[in-house]
């Protein structure tokens, strides 16, 4: 087979997904691998496509091959499909797959994410490989990568592939400002970050009637004019000091003007599954915070142009973010009567301070994070003394007493004559601490 590498790491050639590409390109010397650095090339492709559309229309089978950035895949990367994408490249009939290395933080949604575009392209999607960065150094992660590459070729000499989800992405509908003005308060404030661009009439609509419908007031960030001179590099300059090795400014400006918010509220249209190229550069940058989780208890509202009815996975990804962030969400606006209710919401989680206890998104999201800083300590040390200093290092391991105890009531559960006398008491003695609880609490008086 002719197989053309998409690889979309800002890193290229020192890449660390891009060398399970290589190896397998070595351990299979039947098939051609031909490699395009997207990452590194992305300004050049965006100007000329055509020795890439050579590459990929001779191939038989396209590999994405990318590090997982900030629950999808790096922004040169979303910058390149949209280039793909408006080319008129003809890939209907294609094989596709991808190779992704992180830590199995929300590498599901990346891979989604170019499993929908290659949908919209009418390819033929193959589940790809999610490694860990460290698999390609150990034996059995050299099995599953080569385990995979021989599904990947089966697959292709049988024509079996993943069937396109039954939704797909809609037009956004004419939006026209309905909701009324309302009496501004001072107290708090809203930051609208939004990549609007000029004949952007819609999303302007949508911002124009949050606004009018807000009680507070509000401030607007339009990311689309900012001066960017890149997506994040994956170089981690910024580990030890939180400096951005770009001079743009970057990271002096989220922190100043936008995090010192009490809310934020975004705002995009829907681009290519995602909220589209510009925004993603945003979210990329935002790790000159490293992993640290700098706005927790702030919150979030959302406000979306286009069908996100039919994007399940970006749903998943705003509330996913919001999960991980311990940031309330207050909704997503995508019609008059979402916006009012985010509106709402937003207002009173400010009023009360309201966030609410992380789900699994967060708790498994935060579980990773945790154990990926305690190791790595030694260069993401802004990361690490966050951790200590906020308790996220919440590792079972030191509840030592609990652990004692449930050993012992292990022992006795598994020892059929004590089992037997102990009956109910099991559930009385779990229940016990809760209805203490009860007994203590006291009635509250209502307030509006």
């Amino acid at each position: 087979m002719k197989i053309c590498v998409l690889n979309g790491s800002p890193r290229g050639k020192y890449s660390t997904t891009l060398h399970t590409a290589l190896y397998l390109q070595k351990r299979y010397p039947a098939h051609s691998f031909g490699i395009v650095q997207v990452g590194t090339g992305i300004r050049t492709l965006e100007k000329d496509m055509t020795k890439a559309l050579r590459m990929i229309n001779d191939a038989d089978l396209i590999l994405f091959s990318y590090p997982v950035y900030t629950f999808i895949a790096p922004s040169q990367l979303h910058r390149f499909i949209a280039a793909l994408k408006a080319s008129g490249a003809n890939l209907s009939g294609k094989f596709v797959t991808q190779i992704t290395t992180s830590k199995h933080f929300y590498d599901v949604t990346a891979h989604r994410y170019i499993e929908d575009n290659c949908h919209d392209l009418g390819m033929k999607v193959i589940h790809g490989l999610s490694a860990d960065m460290e698999d390609l150094t150990t034996e059995q992660g050299r099995k599953d990568a080569e385990a995979f590459f021989e599904y990947v070729l089966w697959c292709a000499a049988h024509d079996v592939y993943e069937p396109a989800p039954a939704c797909s992405s809609q037009p956004a509908a004419e939006y026209i400002p309905s909701l009324p003005s309302v009496e501004k308060r001072g107290g708090f404030d809203t930051v609208i970050v939004a990549d609007l661009r000029p004949g952007d009439k819609n999303l302007e609509n949508m911002i124009a009637d949050f606004e009018a419908v807000y009680p507070y007031r509000t401030r607007l960030v339009n990311i689309a004019e900012y001066p960017f001179q890149g997506g994040c590099l994956g170089c981690f300059h910024c580990a030890g000091e939180g400096k951005c090795i770009y001079k743009d400014g970057f990271d002096t400006f989220l922190r100043e003007t936008i995090q010192r918010a009490d809310a934020v509220v975004y705002a995009f249209s829907i681009r290519d599954h995602s909220m589209g190229p510009t925004f993603k550069v945003y979210d990329d940058r935002q790790f000159c915070n490293g992993h640290r989780t700098v706005t927790e208890g702030m919150p979030f509202g959302y406000i979306i142009n286009g069908s996100l009815v039919n994007e399940p996975n970006l749903r998943t990804i705003i509330e996913a973010r919001c999960e991980v962030g311990h940031n309330f969400l207050a909704g997503t606006g995508t019609d008059p009567a979402a916006i009012s209710a985010m509106s709402q919401r937003l207002a009173y989680a400010l009023r009360h301070k309201y966030i609410q206890p992380r789900n699994f998104y967060g708790v498994g999201g935060m579980k990773i994070f945790r154990d990926l800083i305690w190791m790595m300590r030694g260069l993401m040390k802004a990361d690490h003394d966050f951790y200590k200093a906020h308790g996220i290092y919440d590792f079972p391991q030191k509840q030592r007493g609990k652990m004692l105890m449930m050993c012992l009531l292990g022992a006795m559960v598994r020892n059929p004559k004590i089992s037997a006398r102990m009956g109910n008491k099991m559930n009385e003695g779990m229940a016990a601490p809760y209805q203490k609880v009860i007994a203590a609490a006291k009635p509250k008086t209502d307030r509006s």
